[in-house]
């Protein structure tokens, strides 16, 4: 009789666990890194649950995005690294509203390169390394989208988990994120909602949280050779590891969760908009300047091409298709190409 039950049992946990891979992957765009059972395994870890949030932060803005852009799809493309780890790339192209659109995970572990290890030290981390050796674990969420119509603004947004394990054993680990907007042309309304939006998901665990990550993302998405920011940005922060590991999670999830509301109503608003040659031409123009941040100065950039093994079409996803440069371009005083370039140079308050 106990034997029975026990087998009643263990059917009735297989039958729950089946039920539960199978939504699994109906959530995902396609199937974690790690594995579903992986994963289940090892639920109550944090990395397990950052990997699924990632994972499910994923399936959300690819369906937002593909919601309002019927006749393109996304191609989803999982991949493994050899040195350790893999991602899924799901990228739109050529579509109706979105010229691109990119929305990456990565989970990647194995030994940190030299190069990489001196970035983090020249930011102050104190890494402790055995014969040289630094293993690490990374796992990331990151997006750029840019849309056709120059009416609706480029946004960005990437959430990242780090862990490095040093000589004695001891593990470093950190969060790091945001999510900044780059509109082509001003539209206040639009601030007002984005920041708004990003400045209620940050409030729920401190309001000290929004003006300190508000002017971090300002001062980093700074193009020190323009003497302009890359847009008119929104909240950005790194090596956050305090006040604890849960607190700083739940913080990351509000910020992720963030991602849909604060921007899928500006596309809804302007997607249709009507939109003149110039107006095109100075998106391209301002396209340009996107690329010249994330090829120079992006941190996230610099990293992923010093890292072994990094798949560098992943990595360079958040380049536009199209981009222009001209010799000595000046717009007009007073049009709405100088606009946006005064909020640029001079970053606003857009909360209060």
């Amino acid at each position: 009789l106990a034997l029975g039950l026990w087998r009643r049992q263990a059917a009735l946990a297989a039958a729950r666990e089946d039920e539960e891979e199978k939504e699994l992957r109906q959530r995902f765009m396609a199937p974690p890194v790690s594995g579903l059972r992986e994963l289940r395994r090892r639920r109550g870890e944090l990395r397990s649950r950052m990997e699924l949030l990632i994972m499910e932060t994923q399936a959300e803005v690819c369906r937002a995005l593909a919601a309002l852009d019927p006749g393109a799809s996304f191609s989803v493309d999982s991949w493994e690294r050899k040195e350790g780890g893999g991602g899924i790339s799901c990228v739109l192209q050529d579509g109706e509203v979105f010229e691109k659109a990119g929305v990456n995970v990565s989970v990647v572990s194995g030994l940190l390169s030299e190069e990489a290890a001196r970035q983090m030290r020249s930011r102050g981390k104190c890494l402790k390394a055995k014969d040289g050796k630094l293993p690490f674990c990374a796992m990331g969420v990151s997006s750029v989208i840019h849309p056709k119509n120059p009416h609706v603004p480029t946004m960005h947004f990437n959430y990242r988990y780090f862990e490095i394990e040093e000589a004695d054993g001891t593990k470093q680990w950190w969060f790091g994120g945001g999510t900044d907007l780059t509109p082509t042309y001003l539209n206040e309304e639009d601030a007002v909602h984005f920041h708004k939006t990003l400045k209620e998901a940050c409030d729920k665990h401190d309001l000290k949280l929004y003006p300190k990550y508000k002017k971090w993302c300002d001062d980093y998405f700074y193009i020190k050779h323009r003497g302009e920011r890359r847009g008119i940005g929104g909240i950005f922060f790194d090596d956050m590891d305090s006040p604890s590991k849960e607190e700083v999670f739940q913080f990351v999830k509000s910020c992720a969760k963030a991602v849909v509301p604060c921007y899928i109503p500006i596309v809804k608003k302007h997607c249709r908009d009507s939109f003149t040659p110039e107006e095109k031409l100075w998106q391209q123009l301002r396209r340009g300047r996107y690329v010249e941040f994330n090829l120079v100065y992006d941190r996230g950039t610099k990293f992923g091409l010093l890292t072994p093994g990094s798949r560098i079409e992943s990595i360079l996803m958040s380049l536009p298709l199209t981009a222009r440069w001209e010799y000595m371009h000046t717009p007009p005083d007073s049009s709405k190409e100088a606009e946006i370039l005064e909020v640029l140079r001079n970053p606003k308050d857009w909360v209060h």
